[in-house]
């Protein structure tokens, strides 16, 4: 299908609001197909953004080399299903009302909203979409679709699930769940740790992690990017229509488990732990020290420490994240042996930051920027439009998931979608090394906000305590500027960038952090 054809028939629908001004320069080329790689828990330990020296991803580096790193970018949610559905909707959490994991899902809070997959369909596009997009498994979220087990794997959850005779051993010094893979015995948890969350639960315990010898094709995210090739590859030489490609991978999500081969890259290192101050937290209110010490998403920093395992879980994750960068490799692999090389623009995001120690906790869901900063890597299409954009570059402009939805409605020239809460970063594609006053929010539960522009990062909790952070010359946040009269000004600055619904302070005292209207703590 020829572009001006292309856009005959979209505006046949009613669908177009207005042309993109990129597209409409290249009129004479298709539209360029989308490859939207979405990854689980992954902070910013990845070699274009030098998170740990010691982190090994030569296919994230590849990519870099093909497009923009945004190096202060931020998600709308530190926490999976809020983020992906403010990602997919392209409105912010407290707007949509998904706050939680726990809570409902973005089709059903906003039954309105067209989400991204959809309104690439309804300009035109074939869907394909595998693995974890949306926080839930929702079919129909694209045409074709391909959802393995991804979380226990290479388990299935009923392997990991404890007999009700190894259950008190679940919160005991000598947790014992057997089962097997393979054929082969094995006895979970692999890092022998208790759980410290769900010690009465039969569920598996996650806060594991360790090599098991299995294949990549035994993973969940194996699979997945083995589906997303044989999609590649099975495109019409002459393609008769353009397609969008969602990929969600699920590690470094825990349990940090992955092919031994990947924990073998590491091997021999003296592996580097996240660096820390012993009194993080003194300068803190109690409010900000529960956020950091509460097992919410992951175990606790104290437990790893008593156990002697957090040079282990850093190992673990570390070898997590090459276990995505090569299946990263592979799509790229098949993306350059097609004809669609050339035509397809490329996003790499990660939902959310991850806690490995700092501030004395792990996982996600804080306001802190080890929680609110992603990956996030877009390169244009080779041809048409953005043939001659720079790549090979970094962008330090403050930039939101938020606005992935409107950067490749732009990038690719079709309908736009009026009410988007972000903005296209066609112009940052075009000159990464402008800069900008931007300040991107990201709220965490209920009248929990964070704030970050080009130097300044500023927490708010939902009772009014505050905390500043001069990200230039404090980079890891050990130091609470709030409430000296140095930086008054600039707290109050930062502070009315906050939504009109959270201006003053709550008269309620805070909920426990991140369990407000929870059944179970958010995964």
């Amino acid at each position: 299908m020829t572009a001006p054809h292309f856009l005959r028939v979209i505006a046949a629908s009613g669908l177009i609001v207005a042309a993109s001004g990129l597209f409409a320069a290249s009129t004479s080329r298709p539209p360029p197909n989308v490859l939207f790689i979405a990854v689980d828990d992954l902070n910013d330990w990845i070699g274009p953004l030098r998170g740990h020296p010691q982190a090994k991803t030569p296919n994230i580096d590849r990519l870099a080399q093909r497009g923009v790193v945004f190096t202060n970018a931020h998600c709308a949610a530190p926490l999976c299903n809020p983020s992906r559905a403010a990602v997919f909707s392209g409105h912010q959490p407290f707007e949509t009302g998904v706050l939680a994991n726990d809570e409902k899902a973005i089709r059903t809070a906003r039954p309105d909203l067209v989400l991204i997959p959809q309104h690439f369909q309804q300009a035109g596009y074939r869907t394909y979409g595998s693995g974890k997009l949306l926080h839930q498994k929702v079919r129909g979220l694209c045409e074709e679709e391909f959802y393995p087990e991804q979380r226990w794997s290479p388990f299935t959850a009923e392997a990991t699930t404890y007999t009700a005779a190894e259950l008190p051993s679940k919160g005991t010094d000598h947790p014992q769940h057997r089962t097997e893979l393979k054929g082969r015995p094995v006895i979970l948890p692999l890092n022998r740790m208790p759980s410290d969350r769900a010690a009465a639960s039969p569920n598996g315990e996650s806060f594991d992690w360790g090599p098991l010898e299995v294949d990549d094709a035994d993973m969940g995210d194996g699979q997945i990017a083995d589906w997303a090739v044989k999609q590649i590859r099975g495109q019409p030489k002459t393609p008769t229509q353009p397609w969008f490609l969602a990929v969600g991978f699920y590690r470094p999500h825990i349990p940090l488990f992955a092919p031994k081969k990947y924990f073998d890259l590491y091997a021999g290192l003296d592996i580097q732990l996240p660096k820390v101050k012993a009194d993080d937290l003194d300068d803190l209110s109690e409010t900000g020290r529960r956020w950091a010490r509460d097992p919410v998403t992951a175990g606790s920093h104290a437990a790893v420490v008593k156990y002697g395992q957090w040079k282990a879980a850093v190992t673990a994750y570390l070898a997590c994240v090459s276990f995505i960068d090569a299946q990263l490799g592979k799509m790229l692999d098949a993306l350059d042996a097609s004809s669609a090389a050339d035509n397809t623009v490329i996003v790499f995001w990660g939902d959310h930051g991850w806690h490995l120690g700092e501030k004395e906790h792990w996982g996600k869901w804080t306001g802190w920027q080890r929680a609110t900063h992603v990956p996030f890597i877009v390169s244009p299409a080779k041809s048409g439009a953005t043939a001659d954009f720079p790549r090979g570059v970094v962008c330090a402009d403050p930039v939101g998931l938020i606005d992935l939805y409107p950067t490749l409605i732009d990038l690719c020239g079709i309908a736009t979608r009026p009410g988007l809460a972000g903005q296209s970063l066609a112009p940052q594609l075009k000159n990464p090394t402008g800069s900008s006053d931007r300040h991107i929010l990201t709220c965490f539960d209920a009248g929990n906000y964070s704030v970050t522009g080009p130097r300044w990062h500023y927490v708010r909790y939902a009772d009014g305590n505050e905390e500043l952070y001069d990200s230039v010359n404090d980079p890891h946040e050990w130091t609470n500027l709030a409430g000296r009269p140095e930086v008054r000004a600039i707290q109050q600055a930062m502070a009315a960038k906050l939504p009109a619904v959270s201006a003053s302070p709550s008269d309620t005292p805070p909920p426990k952090a991140g369990t407000k209207k929870k059944k179970k703590a958010p995964r």
